[in-house]
């Protein structure tokens, strides 16, 4: 049981580290669980506030919170984060100087570290600090690393049972986004914590929406969906180095700021690659599932699987690294029959081959799915959704689904005329009639069947296969060459005439592709989240820390909703803690009072221009409406070609004539288009007044 002074500091020291007014679903359950030095198990879906359960907790503790976390690399962005929020945070590794080594011993002893982020390896080298004196509470984060029946099995995570042993006072939260019921029971056993208290949150990440495409031109679609997004941060997760560093290399070729990330390359380059993505300096980084454990770069709006995962855990995870700021998100997956067979090949040997095999068939059916696809995620962690999610591609787009009774029945008369014995590639090109040097030496252009389905294309006949594989009508034989072979159901389709339905598949729009080196960014709309977020670049520039520690997206959002201009306004704001307000408050205040200020003035003059409309709807003369209204003509010239600009009934050639219009035409010609009106002026010969050149030129410009 919490004291009571403990307890009233949970909601000012929430506010005032970290901007938050009230805490997410679970989180004060569980810090009030570590307070109380319980050992706890949290499985938490990224971005829904698994750090806060410790973050928060080690500034109420009198010692350190050791924080465990199984990549290096990846510490100085979580150090960043809390030194941003005014947390003392430092992380210890087998790469710093001897000197440094004993400076951070020193500010533990002092007790001026509050977070000290390691990596399991490293944890032998703390022995002078590694007892109840010093630490208060123990993090371990990535837990499911530990187990053998997760998707990322790490053996230096095992012998993280020791700690409790070490330290049997101290309490132990060993935190995770994804862990079904096998791995969490392996996660307590290995850590010696058996009375855990488990915490598991809803797995439901409303804030982004789930697609699936055939993968066909993945390139020609990756590059369109990117083009769509020009300003935004995404991860492509590939399966192989070599095709990172390849689709990196074609997206760099098309204008976007584009980078590889894979173990092969070397740990400067790799910390090199994440930093500018960090930064915002780099739009896209194609990468291995590696990538992004551990970055809590809040502003990812996206994520693409070029190829199909191994598991759900290790997809769940992955787009989970999108969104993390709760704004809307999207993550697509590209499928194909090449990426089952490969992720099967990946299986041989595996000493739980039968467990990877199960998990990759489950992957399958959800990228195959005909039905809401949150369902499908959700359950498979034992989650229920009771109605369809609306976010996901099958619920916006539901498949319509037609007779291909016909279309199965010439597959798998193809299959069986083949004896059974070929892949998919080969059967569509007996179904297409093709005479390629493999289908004549092996015979297959005499038989009966050959090109019985050439009215259909090669794409489509893959589709269609894989949807009858799907539906149980045949099956890949993995052991014989993935060779396709008939199933019970087939039979009742060739002889039974039994319906099959199918769906269409999508049709893929080929685009010109860019030049290279050409942009493909299109302007940015002035509004007040882009101003925010532009000081905020400004701001990460100067200071050289990541533009989203500053504030993140969400923040932005909520300030160009509210628009607060004062500092107690501003503290308002979820995000905005005491000490970014000290530090930044000013700034994003100024910005916000000068945007608004320049939107009235807009408001003004848009106005002033209805002002002049409805005079020169009441038939009033130039003259008469400047006299009226106190303007020079010549404004009055500018209010009107305004109004003609934007569509109001004006009769322009009331003002100029159609010659003196072709003239003006003309001259812009010769003149190679000058921005200002004075060229015309001179060209003419100064025999054109001003005010006609100006509306000629509107004339113009509209036409065209």
């Amino acid at each position: 049981m919490l004291s009571k002074e403990t307890q009233e500091k949970l909601f000012p020291t929430l506010k005032k580290y970290f901007g938050y007014d009230t805490f997410r679903e679970q989180q004060q359950e569980i810090i009030e669980s570590v307070l109380s030095k319980k050992d706890n198990l949290v499985i938490m879906p990224t971005g829904g506030g698994k750090s806060m359960c410790f973050q928060l907790p080690s500034l109420l503790f009198e010692g350190i919170t050791l924080v465990i976390s199984p990549l290096i690399a990846l510490m100085k962005d979580q150090v960043d984060g809390m030194n941003a929020n005014g947390i003392s945070a430092d992380f210890y590794n087998s790469s710093q100087e001897k000197s440094e080594q004993l400076a951070i011993f020193d500010k533990v002893i002092r007790k001026e570290i509050k977070l000290l982020y390691v990596a399991p390896e490293s944890l032998q080298l703390l022995e002078n600090i590694l007892n109840e004196t010093h630490v208060s509470c123990i993090a371990i984060d990535e837990a499911h690393c530990i187990s053998s029946w997760g998707h990322d099995f790490r053996p230096s995570y095992q012998q993280l049972g020791f700690l409790k042993k070490i330290l049997p006072n101290t309490p132990i939260i060993a935190l995770t986004a994804t862990a079904d019921k096998a791995t969490r029971q392996d996660i307590i056993q290995q850590l010696n914590i058996t009375n855990a208290t488990q915490f598991l949150s809803s797995f439901d990440r409303a804030n982004i929406e789930l697609e699936v495409r055939p993968g066909n031109d993945r390139i020609v679609q990756v590059l369109k969906f990117i083009r769509e997004k020009p300003e935004e941060s995404g991860i492509i997760y590939c399966l192989s180095r070599k095709s990172t560093e390849q689709l990196a290399s074609k997206l760099q070729q098309n204008g976007i700021k584009a980078a590889s990330y894979h173990a092969g390359l070397s740990f400067e380059v790799r910390t090199q690659t994440q930093e500018d993505f960090i930064y915002d300096k780099t739009q896209v980084v194609c990468a291995t599932v590696a990538f992004g454990m551990g970055i809590d770069k809040s502003n990812v709006r996206w994520v693409i699987h070029y190829n199909m995962p191994k598991n759900i855990e290790g997809y769940y995870q992955e787009i989970g690294r999108s969104g993390r700021d709760g704004i809307e998100s999207k993550a697509l997956l590209f499928h194909s029959y090449s990426d089952v067979i490969q992720l099967r090949k990946f299986t041989e040997g595996a000493s739980n081959k039968e467990v990877q095999i199960a998990k990759l068939e489950r992957m399958k059916q959800f990228s195959e799915a005909t039905t809401c696809r949150r369902k499908i995620l959700l359950s498979y962690f034992g989650e229920l959704l009771a109605k369809n999610c609306g976010n996901c591609d099958v619920c916006k787009n539901p498949p319509e689904f037609f007779n291909g009774t016909v279309i199965a029945q010439k597959a798998l008369s193809v299959i069986t005329r083949l004896k059974e014995k070929e892949g998919a590639g080969l059967v569509i090109d007996v179904l297409r009639g093709a005479h390629n040097a493999m289908v004549i030496d092996r015979g297959y252009d005499k038989l009966k069947s050959h090109g019985i389905g050439k009215d259909i294309s090669w794409r489509d006949w893959q589709q269609y296969i894989i949807q009858l594989t799907n539906q149980g009508y045949c099956e890949i034989a993995f052991h014989k060459n993935n060779a396709l072979q008939l199933t019970n159901f087939s039979k009742k389709v060739l002889f039974e005439n039994e319906i099959v339905s199918l769906t269409r598949p999508v049709e893929i729009k080929e685009q010109v592709k860019a030049q290279k080196g050409a942009t493909t960014k299109k302007p940015k709309k002035d509004t007040l989240f882009e101003r925010l977020r532009k000081l905020r670049q400004e701001i990460s520039l100067a200071e050289n820390i990541p533009a989203y520690l500053v504030f993140n997206d969400a923040t932005l959002k909520e300030m160009e909703r509210a628009r607060p201009m004062c500092e107690s306004d501003l503290l308002e704001i979820s995000g905005v803690g005491q000490r970014k307000l000290e530090v930044y408050g000013e700034d994003f205040i100024a910005e916000i009072v000068s945007f608004s200020n320049e939107k009235i003035d807009k408001r003004k003059k848009n106005d002033t221009h209805k002002v002049t409309f409805e005079l020169y709807k009441e038939g009033l003369t130039i003259d008469e409406i400047a006299k009226k209204r106190n303007l020079k003509p010549t404004t009055i010239f500018s209010h009107l070609a305004k109004l003609f600009t934007d569509g109001e009934d004006i009769d322009i050639y009331n003002f100029v004539t159609k010659e003196e219009v072709e003239t003006v035409r003309k001259a812009q010609d010769k003149l190679e288009n000058p921005p200002a009106l004075k060229p015309y002026f001179e060209y003419l010969n100064e025999k054109m007044e001003y005010f006609k050149i100006r509306l000629a030129l509107t004339i113009i410009d509209k036409e065209s």
